[in-house]
Order: C-alpha cells, then sequence, then structure tokens
C-alpha cells in the first residue's frame, strides 16, 4: 500500500513538472513573438546639423546657412561625423533611436528584408504561430490528463497522456525550425538590407534567449510526458503479464486438484475384494465391496485359516 501511494505521488509530481514546463514554454513564446529584442546593437548614423533645439550630438558649421554664397565646411573626420543610435528588431518591427526627435522610430521588418528572403520569414512566422497553437493544445491535453488521473481512470489519462506527449514533441519541433529560419533572415538583412538600416554591430538579444528558452522547456516536457507515457505502459504490461500467469497457475492447481480427487474417488468406489475357494477348485472369484457383508468376509477368512 505504502509504494503504490508513492508511485501515485511521484507519477502526480511528474505530471505537474511536465505542465509546469509546458506552460513556461508557452509562455516563453508568445514574449518572444510579440517583443523586438531578438536583435540588439547600434547603427552608425550621420549628425544632423545643430538647431536651437539640438545642441549636443550636431554639427555645428558656425556660419549663416542662409547666405547660398557661403560655404560650409565641417573641421569633424571619421566617427566623429557620425551618431551611433541603438536599435533593436524582431519579427514583426525593427526600432531605433529617432535622432531629430525623442523616442524611438519603428519600420516593418517584413519590409526591410530582401525580397528573396520574405518567403522563409513569412513561413518562420507561420512555424512560430503554429508552435504556438500546439503547446496550448499540449497544455490543455496535460491539464485533462491530471483531471483524469484524480478520478483514477488510467485509461482515458494514458491516452491523453500519449497524445499531449505528440503535440509536444511536434511544437518542439516547429519552434526549432522556426527559430531557426528567422536567424537566417536576420543574418541575410543584415548584409542585403536597406543602407541606411544596416547595424554597425549587433548581437542577438533577450527575445531570442526565451525563443530558445521556451524550445528547451518543450522539449523537456515532451521528454517528461513520454517518459510518464512509457512507464505507465510497462508497469500496466508487467501486472497483466503477472495476473495472467497467476490466474493460469491457480487454473493449472485447480485441475490437478479436481484430477486428484476424482481419481480417487474412481478408485474407492471400484476396489474390489478377491476371495479364494477352496484350493482343490481352483477357481477364484471377485465381489464388488459395495455388495460384501463384512461377517461373510469374516466366516471365509476363518474358513481359509482353518
Amino acid at each position: 500500500h505504502v509504494a503504490h501511494q508513492l508511485k501515485l505521488i511521484f507519477g502526480g509530481c511528474r505530471a505537474l513538472l511536465s505542465v509546469s514546463m509546458n506552460l513556461l514554454a508557452l509562455f516563453f513564446s508568445i514574449t518572444a513573438f510579440i517583443t523586438t529584442y531578438w536583435c540588439v546593437g547600434t547603427q552608425r548614423v550621420p549628425k544632423p546639423k545643430c538647431t536651437k533645439l539640438r545642441t549636443h550630438n550636431c554639427i555645428d558649421y558656425g556660419v549663416n546657412e542662409t547666405d547660398p554664397k557661403v560655404v560650409v565646411y565641417s573641421w569633424e573626420t571619421g566617427d566623429d561625423r557620425f551618431l551611433f543610435r541603438q536599435f533593436h528588431t524582431g519579427i514583426w518591427f525593427s526600432c531605433a533611436e529617432n535622432i531629430h526627435d525623442e523616442g524611438e522610430k519603428c519600420r516593418s521588418f517584413i519590409d526591410l528584408a530582401p525580397a528573396s528572403e520574405r518567403g522563409v520569414l513569412w513561413l518562420s512566422v507561420v512555424s512560430e504561430m503554429l508552435y504556438i497553437v500546439l503547446l496550448i493544445v499540449g497544455f490543455s491535453l496535460m491539464c485533462l490528463e491530471l483531471v483524469h488521473s484524480s478520478t483514477s481512470n488510467m485509461i482515458d489519462g494514458l491516452k491523453l497522456n500519449a497524445f499531449a506527449a505528440i503535440f509536444t514533441v511536434l511544437s518542439g519541433l516547429l519552434g526549432m525550425v522556426a527559430h531557426m529560419m528567422y536567424t537566417q533572415v536576420f543574418q541575410v538583412t543584415v548584409t542585403l538590407g536597406p543602407a541606411d538600416w544596416r547595424p554597425y554591430n549587433w548581437d542577438y538579444g533577450w527575445s531570442f534567449c526565451m525563443a530558445w528558452a521556451s524550445f528547451t522547456c518543450c522539449m523537456g516536457a515532451s521528454v517528461t510526458t513520454l517518459n510518464s507515457y512509457t512507464k505507465t505502459v510497462i508497469e500496466f504490461r508487467h501486472k497483466r503479464k503477472t495476473f495472467v500467469q497467476s490466474i493460469r497457475k491457480e487454473q493449472a492447481r485447480e485441475a490437478l486438484g479436481y484430477y486428484r480427487d476424482h481419481s480417487l474417488r474412481s478408485i474407492s468406489q471400484t476396489v474390489e475384494v478377491y476371495t479364494q475357494t477352496p484350493y482343490s477348485s481352483g477357481i477364484r472369484t471377485h465381489v464388488p465391496a459395495a455388495s460384501l457383508d463384512p461377517s461373510d468376509v469374516s466366516e471365509t477368512l476363518g474358513e481359509d485359516q482353518c
């Protein structure tokens, strides 16, 4: 009884672990899908002209630019002529600091991607959406499995466990493909994208880390669910095999007892007592035990002894 209770406790903990990891994967994937921090870095843009409102990080020519006869010179060279503004890019948008005003200026990343890569980008978007949908389905099936396991409905819980494992594995594979395709599109866009957008330097951001953390949690949940399903099936088959063997042994024992009792009963009913006539006759007669009188037996034995 204690061992059975421990199995139920550990099985429930394993199911809760799978549900928790699936929920984390779902949260991380949705967050990464709607945020714009897959890639972060800086862009080098020319400094704007200084104005009354903007006196820093600008080029001050120091002359009246309204006179067309005046030649304007800038003594800044190299990187001093440029600003390095921060930018961050996601699946949908790429946002960068606005050098002319406060705030950020966002552009559609789909428009920034080269025409040759837009098909791959849309495929990655569809794969990411399917990944989230399958995660939701797997999470729902795992919650239903918990309900059925609490009501001791083993067969239904086992079926739900199998379907949850299948959907979770498929979602993990789709998520991996989607992340890899988007990474490829971004790397191509860095090289072939618009000149005014190309980053000076860049690196992967926290949205990218959350996307791969979602994939890790998803695969962990699928492995845990498959392990639970496999262990349950093996235990069920072992118990069924043991039960069948015990039934066969019991049937064999009952059959052996039946034949033994039947044989003894038959022998006891067909026992024959043989009597011997006087030796001069040389003929022996047999009388069934059921029709023999004990007094006759004693008299016969006495005559033989004489």
